[in-house]
């Protein structure tokens, strides 16, 4: 008689052996850049607009140009046909006030999240967790291009260190969040890129991180990255000389006159040109959007006095004010933010006209 028990199977097993991947659920393939630039190639025009727009930019950076650079628009695209809807509406006003602003569309795709959120169109272009990655770099690109074929250059944030491979050649010019411009990817990723870069100054306000990140991204460097045919190598960079500060505030405002001389006072001290954008959203407003529109007269009345110093400002903007949060089986409003409130177009429409008489005046002063 055999008297050998056989021990219970256990109801699970550990796989000793195995240290890597422990914590991925799934691996999907990825489109390449070079497939999606196949597949929307960059029609003549376009490449023209966006080295023209550029090459705008850059002079104003360089004090060629005593024009604003405006970057306006939603806090984040969501929805493809209310994005065109605004652009066209605001391709009639860049045209207007071509003379004193240099009008860019401010077309986000990625956001930067404190917790967990939405992270923007291209992580989850369906807004239901669906994650359809492959189709939200198609339909940013897409968009990109629809925009640029009205003639309005654009603006977006650069957050993934990978998606830049897929859109950034229809970009004229990128920023740095205050959450990434202390991150060394991100500035040797600007150090590369082939758009002016603003850098916001950190969370808390700090101005010293942007002004080193600028110092960062001029000059060469070399690291990992993914090429356009989806393999991985080695990218020397040339630095990039066309990179500013954009103050959003932190703990407190830093829009005014105080806040630039101090900020120019910094950038002085480190060797780099005195100038500044202006985030007249985020902390700056207090996140409160209708006080943009405060922020922005302020701004405006320095422009007026013949600051030189303040070089553009950026503004959350969509076509009807406030924002909404995404809910599964509740339809969105139509045209409203689903991340940041913005001011509505129509209120944006006289902030634009007056930043436009305060370069005039800045002219005269």
């Amino acid at each position: 008689m055999n008297t050998h028990v056989r021990p219970a199977t256990p109801l699970s097993t550990h796989d000793t052996t195995r240290i890597d991947d422990l914590r991925i659920g799934a691996v999907r393939p990825l489109i390449t850049p070079a497939l999606l630039q196949e597949w929307l190639p960059t029609p003549v025009s376009v490449q023209a607009l966006v080295a023209a727009s550029r090459a705008a930019i850059s002079r104003v950076l360089h004090g060629a140009d005593d024009r604003l650079v405006v970057v306006v628009g939603p806090c984040s695209i969501h929805d493809h046909a209310q994005a065109m809807d605004y652009a066209r509406q605001f391709k009639a006003q860049a045209d207007a006030l071509k003379d004193d602003l240099l009008v860019v569309m401010r077309v986000y795709f990625e956001k930067p999240r404190t917790t967990v959120g939405w992270k923007g169109y291209i992580n989850d272009p369906h807004l239901d967790g669906s994650f359809a990655i492959n189709e939200g770099l198609e339909m940013a690109r897409q968009l990109l291009l629809d925009v640029l074929a009205l003639g309005l250059p654009v603006g977006t944030e650069f957050l993934d260190l990978l998606s830049p491979q897929f859109i950034s050649d229809l970009v004229s010019w990128g920023a740095i969040g205050a959450r990434t411009t202390e991150s060394q990817s991100h500035r040797q990723l600007a150090s590369g890129l082939s758009c002016p870069v603003g850098f916001k100054n950190g969370t808390d306000g700090g101005v010293k991180v942007a002004a080193d990140a600028i110092q960062a991204a001029q000059a060469t460097h070399a690291f990992m990255g993914m090429t356009k045919m989806g393999q991985a190598a080695i990218f020397e960079t040339r630095g990039n000389d066309d990179c500013h500060v954009i103050l959003r505030g932190g703990k407190q405002t830093n829009y005014s006159k105080a806040d630039v001389d101090a900020t120019c006072a910094q950038l002085r001290a480190a060797g780099l040109r005195e100038q500044v954008m202006i985030d007249v959203s985020h902390a700056n407003s207090s996140k409160q959007h209708q006080r943009q529109i405060e922020v922005a007269a302020d701004v405006a009345s320095q422009v007026a006095a013949g600051d030189h110093r303040i070089m553009g400002l950026m503004i959350e903007s969509h076509l009807n004010e406030g924002r909404q949060d995404i809910v599964a089986g509740q339809p969105l409003k139509h045209g409203v933010s689903v991340t940041d409130a913005c001011i509505s177009f129509a209120q944006t429409v006289p902030v634009l006209q007056g930043l436009a008489a305060a370069v005039r005046a800045r002219r005269l002063a």
